[in-house]
């Protein structure tokens, strides 16, 4: 009796959430993801698009895109004004030169520190790594993807490029992002993380 009543609950509850799709994600990283773009009070993208939206297009996950970089902190770099696709400036500095392998090929990445985060409670750690790869423009944005990392105690930090993400204008030009630079340009397929959005007509 009790398990039948435990199936008739469920067809129950099934019935309920009929018609509603939930948010899908290989990852706990892509599930968040899709639930940020998915909440109107946070989400980049244009209503049209909010409206249609059923999730984000990533890459399969791939650990070979997760790599092990060496940090060579660069403590007496000054801040500069980096350049965004609109007339703002955000204010940077080289925290320091990443060094790994992936791909077969050895690499080397500026990571960058922001004046504001500096000055912001809780962001005090962060850094931005912005990179462009041979996807953009294919397969992913033309203007590059960025990742988030945190200062790391010793001189190695992870970076995961599978939770490489767009920059907020791919979805709506109102929004002001930094451009990538160029040397920071990595000369392989980056096939991991978040692809090029196309948005809905």
């Amino acid at each position: 009796m009790q398990k039948l009543i435990g199936i008739l609950i469920c067809l129950i509850l099934s019935s309920c959430d009929e018609g509603k799709k939930p948010l899908e994600g290989a990852t706990e990283w892509q599930k968040e993801m899709n639930a940020m773009f998915k909440d109107a009070s946070r989400s980049p993208l244009l209503a049209k698009d909010r409206k249609e939206f059923s999730g984000l297009d990533f890459f399969s996950y791939d650990q070979k895109f997760k790599v092990n970089a060496k940090l060579q902190r660069t403590p007496d770099t000054e801040f500069f004004k980096m350049k965004t696709n609109t007339d703002d400036v955000s204010e940077e500095r080289v925290y320091g030169i990443l060094s790994f392998e992936m791909g077969g090929l050895k690499h080397k990445l500026n990571v960058y520190q922001g004046k504001e985060n500096l000055q912001t409670e809780g962001l005090e750690d962060h850094l931005f790594l912005p990179f462009l790869d041979l996807t953009n423009g294919g397969k992913t944005y033309g203007g590059g993807r960025y990742i988030d990392l945190k200062i790391p105690k010793g001189d190695h930090i992870e970076i995961d490029f599978n939770t490489a993400y767009n920059p907020y204008c791919a979805y709506n030009e109102r929004y002001s992002c930094p451009i990538v630079p160029r040397e920071n340009f990595l000369n392989i397929k980056v096939e991991a993380g978040l692809k090029a959005f196309k948005s809905e007509k």
